[in-house]
């Protein structure tokens, strides 16, 4: 009993310390480096969940509805757990350190960072990385650091007991990224994604303004000294010769790393423009890939390919997911690669094979002028995709709209998946805004159960031949913010791109429009699959087999709970593991479009969300942070 006692006075000791195991933190974007949104916690469970209750809340004050000359906030920050504080990033780019128990501010830092759109529509930011020396030395500044970055590409290093700039950091604790951008005068690079730390690195990747020109800086991701900011590596994801006349296929969203093998897997987009490749007909085979590189030396170990010669904009947007597979009795080191196309990528990870097969199919050839698209894709018949083919028009929409639906389908190029952009106009389904977003999986690494949140949307792509656009920009009719009209500047054509409403804003296609489904990877089987969420229009929520398009992405805790915000409705949700019920949920103040944290903090498990929303899913936008917890006579049960 004594030596119980000592044990557990020296665990709480820990935790009070900030250094107890890595099963209490959430200290990376998706709650460790191999993206598995998996925490070991088990005090909330699937009998007690119900009894959740608000902990704290707080507001960081750093919101924006789009009024008085600021634009307006899109905020999807996943808070970190570590060094026994909460840190949260907003987007005015300030950190905000909090007591995790109460919600109080223990200390802001404040860049005064330009607060100007320049690369998107809205001022976006999803957190901060946190990095902390192996060997560190008592009473010496920034042993523990936290990094923010900026729209205009500044990368700042903080202490992360004090909020003040390391000084030993770079230029005294900003980086300027954008010194290394090969197209300076175009836009910056714009560091919205926390970079991922491994050891004494910080992997830096960037994101770009899209669809506005057919020649843009060239994709790259940066490795720096987490102490000094000293540039170790660049990678470059397009060749040479062939960066002159296009550019992106950067990384924009988070990256994975298995620790064991020292490899770095990058979700590398789509090359510029992004709905027009006659500039780039020449193999870029990083291009809208799954990329491993080493994660020392920055070199390419394999590369997959998702798709070739990218025509709609199918950007691989999440880290992978690292878990091992037991396949016919046998290990297998796996990655699963969520994509746009709703198709569920399963790869060995030291490898870059497909564990399940993978098919290449004829699809439909381009008429667009000097276009060539690719004769082939990838198709992944296994696991079953989240979204199929298109779902067909809704007899609601249409007889509402007196037919519209049924009388714009026929005047659209349709051949199903990877139908090229049109003059005509094509329906893409899914469409860049839909499948899986940057939110990606999670996966219990135990039982090998994989949780993803999908959209299903139809959208509509019209190439509009130079002249044309020309006229529309002189009458204006391309600054309407409605109109979905991008220049693709240097290409022969602009492009609009919309979604497929009736004139009332009702989808044309079917429901749900977003589901969550589980999957068993050890076999590829799809265990269950429901719509999730709820549409609001009009001051109704729809029905709730329609579901809702979302944002952010779910966690799994070792209790068998999914926790996730991410929907329309502007509620966070707990659902059963093996069933997909949902257990509990509470209202917010808008859209949690962020991937929540979950951290265990004097013995106590908490359910952190950052309730920001996205001007995607409706205007309301918000800067709260709300913890949830369960009350001590449940906990003490």
């Amino acid at each position: 009993m004594k030596w119980i006692k000592m044990t557990s006075l020296m665990l709480c000791t820990l935790i009070q310390l900030g250094l107890a195991s890595n099963e209490t933190l959430w200290n990376t974007f998706n709650g460790d480096l191999k993206a598995q949104k998996y925490s070991e916690l088990k005090q909330i469970t699937p009998e007690n969940v119900r009894g959740l209750e608000v902990a704290w809340k707080m507001h960081t004050s750093d919101v924006s509805t789009g009024e008085k000359g600021v634009p307006q906030t899109v905020w999807s920050a996943t808070p970190i757990f570590a060094n026994n504080m909460l840190y949260i990033g907003t987007p005015f780019y300030r950190i905000f350190a909090l007591d995790p128990e109460t919600g109080k501010v223990i200390w802001v830092f404040n860049p005064h960072a330009s607060l100007k759109a320049l690369t998107q529509p809205d001022l976006k930011n999803r957190g901060v990385a946190y990095w902390q020396a192996e060997h560190r030395q008592p009473n010496k500044a920034c042993q523990k650091r936290v990094y923010i970055g900026t729209m205009t590409g500044k990368l700042y290093a903080v202490d992360a007991d004090t909020g003040k700039l390391c000084q030993d950091f770079a230029n005294h604790g900003m980086l300027d990224v954008n010194q290394w951008n090969n197209h300076k005068k175009l836009w910056p690079l714009s560091l919205l994604q926390p970079p991922t730390v491994y050891k004494n690195l910080i992997i830096i990747g960037w994101a770009g303004k899209d669809w506005a020109r057919a020649v843009d800086p060239t994709g790259t991701v940066f490795a720096v000294d987490a102490r000094t900011g000293k540039l170790v590596w660049t990678f470059y994801s397009i060749p040479h010769d062939v960066s002159v006349k296009t550019g992106t296929a950067n990384v924009w969203a988070s990256m994975s790393i298995d620790p064991k093998a020292g490899i770095l897997y990058l979700p590398v987009s789509s090359p510029s423009p992004n709905f027009w490749g006659g500039n780039r007909l020449e193999s870029i085979p990083l291009a809208t890939s799954v990329t491993a590189l080493n994660i020392y030396t920055g070199k390419v170990i394999w590369s997959y390919q998702l798709v070739h010669h990218d025509l709609w904009d199918y950007d691989t947007n999440s880290a992978p997911t690292l878990v091992d597979l037991t396949i016919d009795g046998r290990v297998i080191p796996a990655l699963v690669q969520t994509s746009k196309q709703g198709f569920l990528y399963v790869l060995n990870r030291y490898t870059g094979e497909p564990i399940y097969p993978i098919i290449e199919k004829k699809v439909p050839v381009s008429n667009a002028h000097g276009e060539k698209a690719a004769p082939t894709q990838p198709f992944v018949p296994y696991p079953l995709p989240t979204s199929g083919s298109f779902p067909g028009i809704s007899k609601l929409a249409d007889i509402v709209s007196f037919g519209y639906c049924s009388r714009k389908l026929k005047t659209l190029e349709y051949q199903g998946r990877f139908t090229p952009p049109s003059e005509k106009g094509t329906l893409v389904y899914p469409a860049t805004a839909g499948g899986v977003e940057w939110g990606g999986g999670a996966v219990d690494p135990n039982s090998g159960v994989f949780v993803v949140n999908s959209s299903s949307l139809a959208q509509i792509y019209k190439l509009i031949p130079r002249k044309q656009y020309h006229l529309l920009e002189r009458s204006g009719k391309t600054n309407e913010a409605s109109g979905g009209y991008f220049p693709m500047t240097g290409s022969p054509y602009g492009m609009q791109l919309t979604a497929f409403l009736n004139p009332l804003g009702m989808p044309c296609w079917n429901p749900p429009y977003g589901t969550i489904s589980a999957y068993q990877l050890n076999t590829g089987k799809l265990l269950w699959r429901k719509p999730f969420g709820q549409v609001q229009k009009w001051g109704f929520y729809m029905p709730k087999s329609w579901g809702s398009i979302t944002i952010g992405g779910p966690v799994i805790t070792a209790s068998g709970l999914i926790f996730i915000g991410g929907s329309m409705d502007s509620r966070v949700r707990a659902l059963d593991l093996k069933t997909g019920d949902v257990l509990w949920q509470h209202d917010v103040s808008a859209p949690a479009v962020a991937i929540p944290a979950i951290y265990e903090y004097k013995n106590r498990q908490y359910v952190v969300f950052v309730v920001g929303g996205n001007s995607i899913l409706t205007p309301r936008v918000s800067d709260e942070v709300i913890a949830f917890r369960l009350p001590e006579e449940i906990e003490k049960g």
